[in-house]
């Protein structure tokens, strides 16, 4: 029987099989931000470690950086406080970083698709519960907590247990001014918001396959 596609990236990146049961896996790319790393950068300095694949990682500014002005120090001063923590961890770690300096920061889920930093195939984890949206480039990727990036800078890896998979198959047409964001929220709508606990998906059928990247022409 063949492997879904969940199956075939867990089994490529999967290091071990721990004692507890949980696997540890290769990330491929892990994507940070100001908000969930500055604790994280500060466990590893008390611990005494160095970031494991510094190449592997990529920080931008995300969630502070102001509409109205670039000017620093920044208005808000635990915004400021936050950047300059960002910027002195990847510059002493040797992280690639979207510097606002540079006009580079952004949304850190629009920056690694538009970077060519998510690509098919890769495992990619992120201190962000959006993160899963990389999944639409045929990649899987986790949404992880302040302990878990830590342990990501530190390893390149991640324990968790292996998900089942469920297929959703959608048929039909979309009627006009529907579009991606209104199936994913029918979707959720018939699981319930505890649907995906223990899950992972995979979207199939013609309603699907007409979806662009950019969600805007499968009507």
């Amino acid at each position: 029987m063949g492997q879904t596609l969940y199956d075939k990236l867990f089994d490529s990146h999967t290091v071990a099989l721990l004692p507890s049961g949980q696997y540890q896996l290769f990330m491929g790319l892990h994507l940070l931000h100001e908000v969930t790393s500055p604790q994280a950068f500060s466990s590893l300095d008390e611990r005494g470690l160095k970031v494991a694949y510094p190449e592997r990682s990529f920080a931008t500014a995300d969630h502070i950086i102001p509409t109205h002005t670039r000017l620093r120090p920044l208005q808000d001063t635990l915004a400021e406080e936050m950047l300059v923590s960002l910027e002195g961890n990847v510059a002493r770690h040797g992280i690639p970083f979207a510097s606002p300096a540079r006009r580079e920061q952004g949304i850190v889920h629009v920056l690694g698709p538009e970077l060519g930093l998510t690509q098919p195939g890769m495992m990619i984890c992120c201190g962000d519960s959006h993160t899963s949206t990389h999944g639409a480039f045929g990649s899987l990727a986790f949404g992880i907590g302040t302990s878990q990036v830590r342990d990501v800078l530190a390893t390149q890896t991640l324990t968790m247990n292996r998900l089942k998979v469920r297929k959703i198959e959608i048929f039909g047409k979309l009627r006009p001014g529907v579009y991606a964001k209104d199936v994913a929220l029918y979707v959720i709508n018939r699981l319930g918001v505890q649907g995906g606990v223990g899950f992972t998906y995979e979207y199939a059928g013609e309603v699907v396959d007409r979806f662009s990247m950019d969600g805007d022409d499968a009507l």
